[in-house]
């Protein structure tokens, strides 16, 4: 499958990681647009998958540069997976989707790509969305860019905001 548009993508994302932890970097950074973090909580962070199973595919991972649940507060814990149930119904929101895959893969044997900075995957899935191409060719169709998922995102995101302030008012009178 010939998709030459992900050569710059894969080279400016293969820099970042050069030096030191991709997810600490790019959080360091606040450049959240650019670097596709679309939602900042307390303990923290859920960011597009640059190299996505599928479109809307995302990673919600702790502010905290921790290797393990086991190394994370329970304050940190609630705040993940808070963070994973919200950006899940987001998802939802913004794609329709009709199941997903929401897992962690803990340590280099177990298929972790980055097993220094614990993550969750959250994958949103659609009937049909795995079809001949990855059985016969070993090549996946993602008919959405990161830039379009990460606008349908934030604009969820956004809404959620407005009507959280809107509620809050609501509640001081």
């Amino acid at each position: 499958m010939w998709a030459p548009w992900r050569a710059e993508y894969v080279e400016k994302h293969s820099r970042i990681r050069s030096k030191g932890c991709v997810f600490c970097n790019i959080l360091k950074e606040n450049r959240d647009r650019k670097r596709y973090i679309f939602l900042r909580t307390e303990f923290s962070f859920a960011v597009l998958n640059i190299y996505p199973f599928n479109g809307g595919h995302a990673l919600v991972l702790p502010r905290r540069h921790v290797d393990s649940l086991e190394a994370m507060t329970g304050q940190e814990r609630q705040d993940l997976m808070d963070t994973v149930i919200r950006v899940k119904a987001m998802t939802q929101k913004a794609f329709a989707p009709q199941g997903f895959n929401v897992g962690m893969n803990l340590g280099q044997m177990a298929g972790a790509g980055i097993p220094e900075h614990v993550h969750v995957h959250i994958v949103p899935r659609w009937r049909g969305d795995v079809n001949f191409m990855p059985a016969l060719f070993g090549t996946k169709i993602i008919p959405v860019s990161l830039e379009q998922v990460y606008r349908r995102l934030a604009a969820v995101q956004h809404k959620e905001s407005r009507e959280n302030k809107g509620s809050d008012r609501k509640k001081r009178k």
